[in-house]
């Protein structure tokens, strides 16, 4: 008997003793940690997916500018601009270079249309055809001076034109050159135009024209032929100088300088 009590002893004396110590564990777990063990609490088992908010970039355009100076930006864009400008002019103000280039060939003009297939009618297509083509000759003999006002407008461009032009669609330098020029070429291409037509004969040519339709039909049609091959001849400049900024654009190849590759090289990425 007095054997059983003392092992009681000592049991009851043990599981006090585990007691202390288990209380000892949890005051010090939550001393250092903040946890109370006697109120522990819920873990969700289930995965806990994060959302991350998108930092929104600042950049209005894909094309990583970080490397590029402003000053190596206003070159390349100028010098492409040179480029398109001086190769269009060149290949315009050669014999066909109009004429047999489908994308700047001036036609007919609208209003004059129905002249075209009345002097076809009667046999004198020949004559229409040369109308045409003398149209033509005197735009490529005028297109030259178009030259001295696009370079005015390209050494004059700024550094917030040139970054806005890089970061634009494939013809903005072609569009900002239009704006800043068009009335300025209008200007200084009709005395030049009206020359042109008289030299290659094209002033003769189309009075004989628009007299044997009026004489023809019994009507008084008249154009200003002048004015018509001016605008047609500035448009035709244009077309050539946005193919040129779309081709250095869109093709490595065409970019035959260091400054071109480094500028445009930026923008591949788009």
């Amino acid at each position: 008997m007095r054997k059983t009590i003392l092992l009681a002893g000592v049991l009851l004396f043990s599981v006090s003793a585990q007691a202390q110590i288990l209380d000892i564990i949890k005051s010090t777990v939550k001393d250092k940690t903040g946890v109370d063990l006697n109120n522990p609490v819920k873990t969700n088992t289930s995965t806990s997916t994060t959302t991350t908010t998108p930092t929104k970039s600042t950049s209005t355009s894909p094309i990583n500018l970080g490397s590029l100076t402003s000053t190596q930006i206003s070159s390349g864009l100028k010098e492409a601009l040179n480029l398109g400008v001086t190769e269009g002019v060149k290949k315009l103000a050669v014999t066909d270079g109009f004429f047999k280039n489908e994308a700047v060939k001036i036609l007919m003009p609208e209003k004059l249309r129905k002249i075209d297939t009345t002097l076809r009618a009667i046999g004198l297509g020949s004559l229409a055809d040369q109308g045409v083509k003398l149209l033509n000759r005197a735009a490529e003999d005028a297109v030259t001076e178009a030259t001295p006002i696009f370079a005015n407008a390209i050494t004059s461009m700024t550094i917030t034109d040139a970054k806005n032009i890089l970061l634009g669609s494939n013809n903005a330098a072609t569009t900002y050159l239009q704006g800043k020029t068009q009335s300025q070429l209008f200007t200084a291409f009709q005395p030049k135009v009206k020359a042109s037509l008289g030299k290659v004969g094209a002033d003769s040519v189309w009075k004989s024209i628009i007299t044997k339709y009026n004489t023809f039909t019994g009507q008084a049609v008249t154009t200003d032929i002048n004015e018509y091959v001016t605008t047609e001849t500035i448009n035709g400049v244009f077309k050539m100088v946005a193919q040129k900024e779309s081709g250095i654009r869109d093709t490595p190849a065409m970019r035959t300088t260091s400054i071109l590759q480094k500028v445009f090289g930026a923008q591949d990425g788009k």
